[in-house]
């Protein structure tokens, strides 16, 4: 009996150091960036089209003031309520500290400069798709936002989920930073970098498993709101009739081709592709036409 307790003890510590080696955050390669170098004006693009102020600015900001990207901003879910952090260029309290390499971290691969997981919340899953040249290019254009003092709240979520190490077992399990659609044209593989990348469509658009991982086998079917308020609507055939320059004029103007007009976050998302250039709305507008039916 003692031998048995012996051998399942060190069984039990096996498993525990392999659960946490397998848990553990990964880091992009040291070499991702090597003789790349940031350009303002395309990471200016980037930031629009990745609509980092709709998600960072301070709540109620409009304007210029939507550029100090202060955080506080409250987002809803099934795992609690999550806080958006300060990401101005503020050296304390916000990321003016880190560097490239650890921003890129952060953005696509949802680790800290500390080492730990960031919560999913953040779409590193869909950033994860982003070329260096554009992580780059974003870094670059965040250096010359206002930086701003606020410091960053903390999230507001319970036991078990605010284990960081657990989302580590969530990555194990549903971080695949694999397209999810194929592209056979260059309109529907831009289109499909701004779905699935930069815009991060499939956030909303897309349902969720139980433990909030994207169902990509039912991607961009529509899904509940976050905040338990109603639908977002499905994009695929069946459920949108639009033509494509339909689709290209609601990116553009809000408006719909039955007279209604874009409300909540999707106004702030038409806001940024109304800054976009005509041919992102167009490629948009075809990817979503080649979605297949269900």
């Amino acid at each position: 009996m003692r031998r048995a307790l012996i051998l399942l003890a060190a069984a039990g510590l096996a498993a525990a150091a392999l659960g946490w080696w397998l848990t553990a955050p990964a880091r992009l390669a040291p070499d991702v960036f090597d003789g790349i170098t940031g350009d303002v004006t395309q990471g200016a693009a980037v930031f629009t089209a990745a609509g980092c102020a709709s998600c960072h600015h301070a709540p109620g900001a409009t304007g210029e003031a939507a550029l100090v990207l202060a955080g506080g901003q409250r987002f809803d879910s099934d795992f609690g309520t999550f806080l958006a952090p300060n990401i101005s260029p503020h050296p304390e309290a916000g990321i003016g500290g880190w560097n490239l390499a650890q921003f890129a971290d952060a953005v696509q691969r949802g680790v800290s400069p500390e080492g730990a997981h960031l919560f999913p919340a953040f779409p590193y899953t869909a950033y994860a798709r982003m070329t260096p040249q554009d992580v780059a290019n974003l870094w670059a254009y965040l250096q010359t936002l206002p930086a701003s003092d606020t410091a960053s709240l903390p999230h507001e979520v319970g036991f078990p989920f605010n284990i960081r190490r657990g989302v580590g077992a969530w990555k194990l399990l549903f971080f695949r930073p694999d397209w999810v659609r194929p592209a056979d044209t260059p309109q529907l593989e831009r289109g499909r970098y701004l779905v699935e990348a930069l815009a991060h469509c499939g956030e909303c658009h897309t349902p969720r498993n139980a433990l909030g991982a994207l169902d990509t086998g039912r991607w961009l079917a529509g899904a509940p709101n976050p905040n338990g308020k109603g639908e977002i609507p499905a994009l695929i055939p069946n459920a949108l009739d639009w033509a494509a320059q339909d689709i290209a004029y609601y990116l553009e103007t809000g408006f719909t081709p039955d007279f209604d007009s874009a409300g909540g976050h999707m106004a702030e998302v038409v806001a940024n592709f109304g800054r976009l250039t005509a041919a992102d709305r167009e490629a948009v507008a075809a990817y979503v036409k080649a979605l297949p039916a269900p």
